[in-house]
């Protein structure tokens, strides 16, 4: 059995080489976008963000809107798949998912937000950032 993996890690290695200064590269850029971008997102969160009850919003049914949402959207699911990704290469990868959650518009959004900050670490590390930047702690969500 162990003589049939050798060979496929082998074959595998083999295929991906070529792209691993790639992978390198968008780790490494990966990583520095979330050191800037997640401190900034974090920081600009009202301290109540997960206690507070949403009001109703109003939809804007414009070309401006179609294109926000679109940008925002997209914007979202690149951070989403960069933070999956960085759960295995350099980079903060809970908070990057969590700020693209943010960023993104899908019903039970705000819901499936709360779940994740209700972790004591994600919040303990949500409020590091905002500590040092003179910022006062969110909140915890109710369980």
């Amino acid at each position: 059995m162990e003589s049939d993996a050798v060979p496929q890690l082998d074959s595998l290695y083999q295929s991906i080489q070529p792209a691993l200064p790639w992978i390198t590269a968008v780790g490494v850029v990966m990583a520095v976008a979330s050191m800037v971008a997640i401190p900034l997102l974090v920081v600009r969160m009202p301290a109540d963000y997960f206690v507070a009850t949403r009001a109703d919003r109003r939809h804007q049914r414009g070309l401006l809107a179609w294109l926000t949402w679109s940008l925002r959207n997209t914007l979202a699911i690149l951070l989403i798949i960069a933070g999956i990704m960085m759960l295995v290469l350099p980079g903060q990868g809970a908070l990057t998912i969590m700020i693209g959650i943010a960023c993104s518009t899908f019903p039970g959004k705000y819901a499936l937000q709360r779940r994740f900050a209700s972790r004591p670490k994600v919040l303990a590390a949500l409020n590091w950032i905002r500590r040092k930047y003179g910022h006062e702690p969110l909140i915890a969500p109710h369980s």
